[in-house]
């Protein structure tokens, strides 16, 4: 599963990290947040690398749809509905200037954008009354929205937001964008260099599988945080989209869209050598829970078929993202006055405007600077406390969840293994064991995670093992596809 930014041959590679090495800056992470706050460090002098556990963009970056959108669906409404009108209106504000930012570079660096309208759309009367929603929410921040009655889209409507000269573009080009100009003002790169933990102060020590490195300052720019201090895990629900690029006959809407209710789709085009893609998404799930992920592609290729006809699939991708338990991203301190090891998180799927904004205030607050609007969304902030019913919600919910999967009953360990794309959990002994056939190959590997100890189960659209309680993946061998975890899934204990 490729998806259609890195469908591409001219991906740079890069090499792994050697031991010894030592590091004004290290930013963990090579997506959007990580390589964007690389580059700021490295135009101000800092001696600056970045550690990237797979490839460049290989997880949600990559993976994106790739809109650079301020009015960003629901967002701004459930904000609106657990903050105030400043903390409202500072969100916009970073997503704004982390737009223009991005907007500029593209520009000046020959990165194509494609300027359009984004829309919230209703699908029922009930979607009807949180467009509405939306549309006060946006007002009430200054954005210039307007309702449009017929937003044009070729399958039922009840109305829609419109926000007009919003942007997207193909991921893939801002990547190979970002890294070359990163090496031109000296920062470094390297691939395959996950990190397993970070200890020390002055300097910090990054453990690798094979040696460590140092740094004067860390910035945690992985999606979830990769380290357990400060307890981000507990504060982020994680959740799987699934998205596909179709080749369509005939016009396509020249606008990006989403849903506001469900079944939530998403989409916008894609401009290809000949031609136009059409991009969905939707199928959103909590990672690790869905009973078929490949049911969700499924019938998300259904409704893309069915309104637009003859439409057929080119690629199929899937991201994962984290939505903060108060709506709100966090970016600053990973620990309460800390200046040395820093955080990005819980964009909620709308990480290019947000992942540069947070890109800008991290710089910042390495370099000493100031963001008016950082104070908002800064990880320790006062008003954290309004996601506190939500969190402790979440996490009992993840308590018995965690119970309740090590009590299931178990097919017990036997010779018939599962078809071929499928898996199961089997109980060998005392021991829970995850089997699966991919590519005619039986793995088994132990079915805890190495994280906090939850069941994995199998995502049966990506052939790998997701932990339902904080969304680390790992493929059918064990390896780690993303985390919090940063360990693989051993092998099987004996009985």
């Amino acid at each position: 599963m490729t998806s259609l930014w890195l469908d591409r041959p001219d991906l740079p590679t890069f090499p792994r990290v050697p031991g010894g090495r030592g590091f004004g800056v290290v930013v963990v992470g090579g997506g959007l947040t990580g390589l964007t706050t690389a580059l700021l460090l490295a135009r101000a002098g800092c001696s600056v690398a970045v550690l990237e556990a797979r490839t460049l963009g290989a997880v949600t970056t990559g993976n994106t749809t790739g809109k650079i959108t301020v009015l960003q669906g629901t967002k701004l409404a459930r904000i609106a509905r657990r903050h105030s009108r400043r903390t409202l209106g500072a969100y916009v504000e970073a997503n704004t200037e982390g737009q223009q930012w991005l907007l500029r570079y593209c520009a000046e660096h020959d990165v194509p954008v494609q300027r359009r309208p984004d829309l919230t759309f209703a699908q029922t009367e009930e979607g009807r009354d949180v467009v509405g929603a939306v549309q006060d929410a946006a007002r009430e921040a200054g954005l210039p929205v307007e309702w449009v009655e017929d937003p044009g889209l070729p399958f039922p409507t009840r109305g829609a937001v419109r926000l007009a000269n919003q942007a997207q573009l193909n991921a893939g080009d801002l990547l190979v964008a970002l890294a070359r100009d990163l090496e031109r003002h000296g920062g470094e790169i390297f691939e395959h260099s996950r990190v397993l933990g970070v200890r020390g102060d002055r300097p910090a020590r990054l453990r690798l599988a094979d040696g460590e490195v140092r740094a004067d300052r860390v910035v945690l720019a992985t999606g979830t945080p990769v380290l357990d201090r400060g307890g981000f895990f507990a504060r982020l629900a994680p959740s799987r989209t699934h998205a596909l690029a179709l080749a369509v006959p005939g016009p396509l809407p020249q606008v990006m869209a989403i849903a506001a209710d469900a079944p939530s789709h998403s989409l916008r085009t894609a401009q290809v050598t000949g031609g136009e893609r059409l991009v969905v998404a939707g199928g959103s799930h909590p990672g690790g829970r869905a009973v078929s992920a490949r049911e969700h592609v499924a019938e998300l290729t259904r409704w893309a078929t069915t309104h637009f006809p003859g439409a057929t699939v080119t690629h199929r991708w899937s991201a994962q993202d984290y939505r903060g338990t108060d709506e709100l991203p966090s970016v600053g301190p990973l620990m309460p006055g800390s200046d040395r090891l820093f955080v990005a998180t819980g964009f909620d799927k709308w990480g290019l405007a947000m992942g540069v904004a947070a890109a800008l205030a991290l710089s910042s607050a390495v370099l000493e600077g100031h963001m008016p609007w950082a104070r908002a969304v800064r990880t320790w902030r006062p008003n954290a406390v309004t996601g506190l019913d939500r969190a402790v919600r979440l996490n009992a919910g993840l308590a018995v969840r965690l119970v309740a999967d090590h009590a299931s009953p178990r097919v017990r360990s036997t010779a018939v293994v599962p078809p071929e794309g499928q898996g199961r959990v089997e109980l060998r002994g005392r021991r829970l064991v995850a089997v699966s056939t991919v590519d005619g190959v039986v793995r088994r590997v132990s079915a805890t995670c190495t994280h906090l100890g939850g069941v994995v189960s199998w995502n049966d659209a990506e052939m790998s093992w997701d932990c339902p309680l904080h969304g680390s993946r790992f493929a059918a061998d064990g390896t780690v596809l993303e985390g919090p975890a940063t360990c693989a899934l051993g092998a099987p204990a004996e009985r």
